[in-house]
């Protein structure tokens, strides 16, 4: 696990072990705010380990952005901790979290000690906040990504947790590309200095705006090319075969998963126009 400071006592933490994922620790002397957690045991510890060394009172909230796997697993690890999401989180962690962990738990030995732990407070309006030794941290519905996902919002700082509506690419497997096209236009509404992806690279104020038009024009380009391909019945195997390069979008970063996400994406808005994907879909249950 990697462990970088962004601004004064937030600090961010980016899995060596899953693509990449992020969670960001918000410290103060009434104790520490955790955005989400990683996905396996051993790097939520190391978490755990460092918020009580720098803060006495140790973790004292964790709020989970969204349901997915690699950004709520480890909540468990915070027993001391209120646990804080939008309402829609906690449906789906126990109406398709429990099921897919236990799928997970007979595959993956890492897993095995993994609990649920559900959100003790959530809210199901756009915006609430969050106020902890004079720091405020505001978080947002941004859904489009998942139903449920939430963008927090350091005040003081100017940090954006922005999760995974903002990725080196954009993911609508488990969303929906509208809805995330109005979360993406946000990001830019808050003054950034800095913005903290759900994987990968903190992004800093300044290509703030360029990574919302490049994820934008993502979307446009591949709804555009997915309506052509089912329109003219070329079928989904001239899909599959794109390269993400030749949406704008480098095939680089989170160690080459994008191109799978990018398959992802192209199956998903193929299969809602209706066609049929005869490959088997891509393994990105994390």
């Amino acid at each position: 696990m990697l462990r970088d400071r962004v601004s004064k006592d937030i600090y961010i933490f980016t899995s060596e072990l899953y693509a990449r994922v992020t969670a960001g620790l918000i410290v103060t002397d009434a104790g520490s705010i955790l955005i989400d957690t990683l996905p396996f045991p051993d790097e939520s510890r190391q978490i755990a380990a460092f918020g009580a060394r720098v803060s006495l009172p140790g973790v004292r909230y964790v709020i989970l952005t969204h349901y997915h796997a690699d950004h709520s697993y480890g909540a468990y690890l915070f027993p001391r901790a209120r646990v804080i999401a939008h309402a829609t989180c906690r449906e789906l962690l126990v109406e398709v979290g429990a099921p897919a962990l236990a799928e997970a738990q007979r595959e993956v030995p890492e897993l095995q000690e993994v609990t649920l732990r559900l959100p003790d407070i959530t809210f199901d309006e756009g915006e609430t906040g969050l106020q902890v030794g004079g720091r405020v941290v505001r978080l947002f519905h941004a859904p489009g990504h998942t139903r449920d996902l939430t963008m927090a919002y350091v005040e003081d700082a100017r940090v954006l947790f922005a999760s995974d509506t903002v990725m080196p690419v954009p993911s609508i497997v488990d969303g929906d590309i509208d809805v995330l096209r109005a979360s993406l236009r946000k990001v830019t509404e808050q003054p950034v200095e800095n913005m903290v992806q759900g994987h990968g690279e903190v992004i800093l104020r300044g290509e703030v705006p360029e990574a919302g038009d490049r994820s934008l024009a993502y979307l446009d380009a591949i709804e555009a090319r997915v309506a052509a391909a089912f329109e003219s019945g070329d079928g989904a195997d001239v899909l599959a075969g794109t390269n993400i390069e030749e949406f704008g979008l480098s095939r680089i970063p989170l160690n080459g998963l994008v191109q799978q996400i990018h398959v992802a994406n192209m199956r998903a808005l193929y299969e809602r126009m209706g066609g049929t994907w005869q490959q088997a879909p891509l393994d990105l249950a994390l």
